[in-house]
């Protein structure tokens, strides 16, 4: 498989979690296939792996997080400053990795692949060729 494909699926598979994750916890997905299933058991959720915030700003912090999650799959799925986003998206991926080994044990982070998401956002940013990506009409436009 050639490292334009992998790049590829690489955005489209972290854009996706991302998205699918932000839909469960505002109800988009069938009950019989939700983890949340509302922004309320989200964010009971929120408050369990992040124990070290007190209850007041956990809905700050699930808005937040909710938040750059949408961004950063915009910014995959667009092409738009990939190797940022994609470092981003390993470091935001990785923080909530070690927020669930803190909180409730490692057995969940490794079962839902937490660590390998973030490894696989943290290659993303390595990529440097670009294919496919909204930066090749940015750098077409600067290059005219």
């Amino acid at each position: 498989m050639t490292s334009k494909i992998l790049k590829i699926f690489l955005r489209l598979a972290l854009a996706s979690s991302f998205l699918s994750a932000v839909a469960d916890r505002l109800g988009m997905w069938p009950s019989s296939v939700s983890v949340w299933g509302d922004w309320a058991t989200f964010l009971d959720y929120t408050q369990l792996i992040n124990p070290w915030f007190p209850p007041s700003t956990i809905p700050i912090l699930g808005a937040l997080v909710t938040g750059l999650e949408v961004l950063f799959a915009m910014a995959l799925l667009l092409g738009f400053k990939t190797e940022f986003f994609g470092k981003l998206s390993g470091i935001l991926i990785l923080i909530f990795a070690l927020s669930m080994t803190l909180s409730t044990g490692i057995k969940g982070a490794f079962d839902y692949s937490v660590f390998s998401a973030a490894a696989a956002a943290f290659c993303l940013g390595q990529m440097k060729d670009k294919f496919l990506e909204l930066d090749l009409v940015f750098q077409r436009g600067l290059a005219n």
